[in-house]
């Protein structure tokens, strides 16, 4: 009878609980975490959880926001049907509906304005496939030279630095398993351990074997307490720090002269410069003792291996590019690139980021990173589009430069995808003005960003779930993300509402895909024989090797584990050196008596770019659901501010309030906001619109602001 029992009350429970699985990769940060979503059915309810899965990067690690990515996913608040605006509300319509607006609109701009009057802004989240197929978009159904994307406020400097010394950009040069046996490490404006988490036992693991460790930051952070040293230099100060390191590199012999010989360009003009330098000025400049910089250089210098890892405090600058080209001089003067265990590393900032500049996003450049100036790159990609060369548009400019050019009216259309230009550009202000004067923007989204709420037309976007499509983390590891999660109501993929409206456009001979795999068939044929080969990449392999590191020119090919062993990838096989002036061609901000601070912004833990994702995540906004400026309790006290109170930040472009957050180990001359918020916390609107004249990277880490607090302290 117990056995009947037992046996009728296990049936039971089988009917009212199942439990379904789905593959899939974090949808945040450049480490691309491989996850499954575990969905539990107790009698009517359904309960979710998201577990770990091993890979070859983060080998099933998970960090916060990994763990509560499906909360987003899942809100209430997704759109799920095409939103036309009328009367200034957003009413639902149908596809065939709002496809017939975008046709209407598109035409009637261009008519009337001019084939560059339509724009279209893209993201460093998208797919490979995606941003593939947006660029293809722009430049064959749009037929428009106005394409750039977010990343460009994110990777351009690192890139464009990248692509100068070596002749070509992958976000690592060698793969993060080579990290823990390295001897010295130099973090550059990274905070690894809040805005890449799951990287962090590759450093710790370093540092129990040995290596030293060396940070460069104006706050301490959860990174900086991982180091042996850190240089707590002043914001803006990177360039001439590392031109400090490099004088004493230098001049204590620490250099090796046979890899400088046969392997670099333009040393003898870097040594005249960094020895005819003051080691105390420099020290002066930067706010760094001259004892730190020649300790930091020696450690470096003698060790027999080094890595430097560069993020956005060094490169979110107007010499962004210069100063991360300066970092990288150090590692070519020490001979420490191409081998084992050395090399250099910029720390991706977005989910695709690598990706998505690699294959026709960026105003000049096209699929495998080809150049949309080179005659040869442009037959090689008109020939794969089945178009005549002569079609093809020429270069653009760069994301913010294309919000002046709506503001001057040269651009009157815009199509937007999967980004929140109001809230990431600095000077916002201005950004909203002039979005504001579009004749239509068509927004392709999850939720009404702030965006989006400016758009005539919100199209409803596919999530990280429900999209399948392959991915390229910080170490140029191609992944494949899976996704069999059902899309909820009409909500489309981002490439399959491409295919519609360039057929809607009388483009759709060009774009008749029908699945991502067929997308990346032709991606792979595109790239192939340039700088960002995937040819030898297929679905099938990147499900049977779990991730493959680009170049990868043939099937047989097992991928580049390190780039640059016997030479590098400019036309004589060298990198090039270049002098690094300490006063950058672009002024930056100094406090001054009316804005008598350094503002500098960054991320935190729980929030990733502009937080529409997640601050739907119940989890993630109750840990931080307001920002906060960090700032010097001696500071504090100076302008009256009290520990956890309301203050207002105002530079010369705008103001905002947020919290106080006293912090001991800030510079006394520095405050931080991070920059996941919008509306009255939007720290973009202080930051000033002057651009690196290279790569075109705002300066997001060097502002002059005051502060004051909304109630006057009274007592303390």
């Amino acid at each position: 009878m117990t056995e009947l029992l037992l046996k009728y009350f296990r049936t039971k429970q089988q009917e009212v609980q199942s439990e379904k699985r789905y593959d899939t990769q974090c949808p945040f940060c450049s480490m691309q975490c491989k996850m499954q979503l575990l969905e539990q059915t107790i009698v009517t309810r359904k309960k979710y959880m998201t577990i770990g899965k091993d890979n070859p990067t983060s080998e099933g690690r998970l960090c916060i926001k990994g763990m509560n990515a499906h909360q987003h996913a899942l809100h209430k608040d997704r759109i799920k049907y095409p939103l036309l605006k009328k009367n200034g509300e957003f009413v639902r319509i149908s596809w065939e509906e709002a496809l017939s607006h975008i046709k209407e609109n598109f035409t009637k701009i261009q008519a009337e304005d001019g084939v560059n009057a339509l724009s279209v802004y893209g993201s460093a989240s998208i797919s490979n496939e995606e941003a593939y197929l947006l660029g293809k978009f722009a430049r064959v159904a749009l037929k428009t030279k106005y394409i750039d994307y977010n990343g460009r406020l994110c990777m351009s400097a690192a890139a464009s630095a990248a692509s100068q010394t070596f002749g070509m950009d992958r976000g690592l040069t060698n793969s993060l398993s080579e990290v823990p046996f390295t001897k010295c490490i130099i973090l550059a404006g990274t905070n690894i351990a809040e805005c890449q988490p799951t990287i962090m036992p590759y450093f710790e693991q370093a540092k129990q074997n040995g290596a030293y460790i060396i940070a460069v930051d104006p706050r301490e952070t959860a990174t900086t307490k991982m180091a042996d040293l850190h240089l707590k230099v002043k914001p803006g100060m990177d360039a001439a720090l590392a031109n400090g390191l490099l004088k004493v590199i230098i001049e204590e012999d620490l250099i090796d002269e046979a890899f400088i010989r046969e392997r670099a360009n333009g040393y003898k003009e870097v040594k005249e410069y960094v020895t005819s330098l003051e080691l105390e000025e420099i020290a002066e400049m930067t706010g760094v003792p001259s004892d730190q910089i020649q300790k930091a250089a020696a450690m470096f210098g003698k060790e027999e291996s080094g890595m430097i890892f560069t993020a956005r405090g060094v490169e979110q600058q107007t010499d962004g590019s210069a100063a991360v080209r300066n970092f990288l001089n150090i590692l070519i003067v020490t001979g420490k690139i191409g081998k084992v265990n050395s090399g250099y590393g910029a720390i991706t900032g977005q989910g695709n980021g690598q990706g998505a500049r690699e294959h026709g996003q960026k105003a000049d450049q096209m699929p495998g990173y080809r150049m949309i100036e080179n005659e040869e790159h442009r037959l090689h990609i008109a020939r794969i589009w089945g178009i005549d060369e002569t079609e093809l548009p020429r270069k653009g400019v760069s994301a913010y430069e294309m919000i002046e050019k709506i503001n001057e009216g040269e651009i009157t259309g815009m199509f937007l995808m999967c980004s929140n230009p109001i809230v990431s550009n600095p000077n916002a202000n201005f950004v909203k003005k002039a979005l504001k004067k579009l004749k239509f923007l068509v927004a392709v989204d999850m939720f009404v960003s702030e965006t989006a709420r400016l758009a005539d037309l919100i199209l409803p976007a596919s999530s990280y779930l429900e999209d399948e499509g392959t991915m390229t983390n910080l170490e140029g590891r191609v992944t494949l993300r899976e996704a069999s999660f059902s899309s909820p109501g009409e909500v489309k993929h981002d490439w399959q509402i491409i295919c519609d409206i360039a057929k809607a456009l009388g483009k759709g001979e060009h774009f008749p895909f029908q699945s991502a795999n067929e997308i990346f068939e032709e991606l792979r044929v595109a790239s192939r024989g340039g700088t960002a080969d995937y040819y030898g990449i297929t679905y099938d392999r990147l499900r049977k090797e779990g991730g493959i590191l680009w170049p990868c020119p043939s099937i047989d090919h097992k991928g580049t584990k390190r780039l640059f062993e016997s030479s590098f990838a400019h036309p004589d096989g060298k990198a090039a050196m270049v002098v690094v002036n300490n006063v950058p061609h672009v002024p930056k901000e100094k406090p001054c008596t009316e804005f008598p601070l350094y503002l500098t912004t960054g991320r935190i833990m729980s929030h990733y770019l502009t937080g529409v994702q997640t601050r739907k995540s119940a989890s993630l906004a109750a840990r931080n659901f307001e920002s906060y400026m960090e700032i010097h309790p001696e500071t504090a006290k100076k302008y009256h501010i009290s520990d956890n109170t309301l203050v207002k930040i105002e530079s010369r472009r705008g103001s905002i309030v947020v919290r106080s957050k006293w912090s001991a180990t800030i510079r006394h001359d520095t405050i931080f906001v991070p920059f996941h918020w919008a509306d009255s916390q939007n720290v973009n609107r202080l930051v000033s619109q002057d651009l690196d004249p290279t790569c075109k990277m705002p300066g997001f880490k060097v502002s002059a602001v005051k502060v004051h607090p909304i109630l006057e302290l009274t007592s303390h």
